[in-house]
């Protein structure tokens, strides 16, 4: 597949090694690009676009995104993790007045074991109706239910009536529950909790598989319909552009 990429404009250094563990593997920068051409296919990607990246982490999808937005456009990251947030701030070369990366300060057993405030109790730091598209790109897969639900209903209060949301999860449908059976899948999904299943229960949030009925349900409860999904190849045999499963949604 050809990526889209901006002519003449290096790439960001790469960040710490030791920063790149909690991301995971592979061409960390192709990896962006490949993502920003996902999202711009399934939800499209305008110019004038205000776009919320909620879990942004190294900017891996910010820099990819800062080439498709025009003088209008804005893009704001949002991460738990304080050492994420200054190494985006330090070393993506971007206009501050348009790219900005924000320290939410909430507990994580996977980011932030430290934080001091609960991720179902936080509201996020931008008024009603701020932005065109909400990205939560492995985010939802580190989020336990009542976190989860206070964050979709945080990305529907900051979207525009009509705004996109674009979201990743791994799904327990039917061929999601039979690739956890297999043991062949990564994460592993092994302990049931209400409505899904953890991969590992002394860090709960590394690892969240959830029912996608109950998926459904909690984006109509927040006011988001969702649109369309589509599979991820996590499920061993499933083909798809995304290694985990992509949902896609509206504020209604």
């Amino acid at each position: 597949m050809k990526l889209w990429k901006p002519r003449h404009r290096p790439d960001p250094p790469l960040p710490p090694d030791n920063f790149l563990d909690g991301v995971g593997p592979g061409d960390y920068w192709r990896i962006g690009y490949e993502t920003a051409d996902l999202v711009d296919e399934l939800v499209a990607i305008r110019p004038e676009d205000r776009i919320l990246d909620v879990g942004c982490g190294l900017g891996r999808v910010a820099w990819p995104l800062s080439g498709r937005l025009g003088r209008t456009g804005s893009y704001a990251g949002l991460d738990v993790s304080k050492h994420y947030i200054e190494w985006c701030r330090r070393n993506l070369d971007l206009d501050p007045r348009r790219f900005t990366f924000h320290w939410a300060d909430l507990r994580t057993s996977a980011y932030n074991t430290e934080g001091r405030m609960a991720p179902e109790e936080y509201v996020f730091p931008w008024p009603d109706e701020s932005f065109d598209l909400a990205l939560a790109i492995s985010l939802c897969t580190h989020l336990l239910p009542d976190a989860l639900r206070r964050y979709l209903r945080e990305i529907r209060r900051t979207l525009r009536p009509g705004g996109r949301i674009y979201s990743t999860f791994f799904l327990l449908d039917e061929r999601g529950k039979g690739a956890v059976a297999s043991g062949l899948t990564y994460p592993t999904f092994t302990i049931p909790i209400e409505h899904g299943l953890l991969h590992d229960p002394l860090v709960p949030e590394d690892g969240v598989a959830y029912e996608p009925e109950w998926i459904c349900k909690i984006f109509e409860e927040a006011g988001l319909g969702v649109t369309q999904v589509y599979e991820g190849t996590w499920k061993t045999f499933a083909e798809g552009r995304s290694y985990q499963d992509v949902v896609v949604g509206v504020r209604w």
